[in-house]
């Protein structure tokens, strides 16, 4: 078992995502980005079948009712995730107060951490 209580997959070892990527995100109107960024070449294709639009979209699940979309930047060892609120204008999704205070281009450390 894991910390948080759910099994890896035999063979497999649990990382932070901290520990592979940096992350830049940001909003613009109902719409935010992620930006995560290997911190090594290596690490690039962890990131790639690890993170997925649907595993973001999870994470982030209560935050956002949209579809989360991904994009790939081999070139860069960077994958790019783009997140849609509910289509209402004026929704910025990453410069909404939560619960515990955090706010703003945080969210990306949230999902680093998370």
């Amino acid at each position: 078992m894991t910390q948080s209580g759910r099994k890896a997959a035999r063979g497999t070892k649990r990382l932070r995502l901290l520990r592979l990527a940096h992350a830049r995100s940001g909003d613009k109107g109902d719409m935010a980005n992620i930006g995560l960024i290997a911190l090594r070449p290596e690490y690039y294709p962890v990131l790639e079948r690890e993170v997925t639009a649907a595993r973001v979209a999870r994470h982030f699940r209560g935050i956002i009712k949209g579809k989360v979309e991904r994009y790939e930047l081999p070139n860069l060892n960077a994958l790019n995730f783009l997140l849609a609120q509910d289509g209402r204008p004026g929704q910025g999704l990453l410069n909404r107060p939560v619960a515990d205070g955090d706010c703003g281009t945080t969210r990306s450390r949230c999902r680093l951490t998370g």
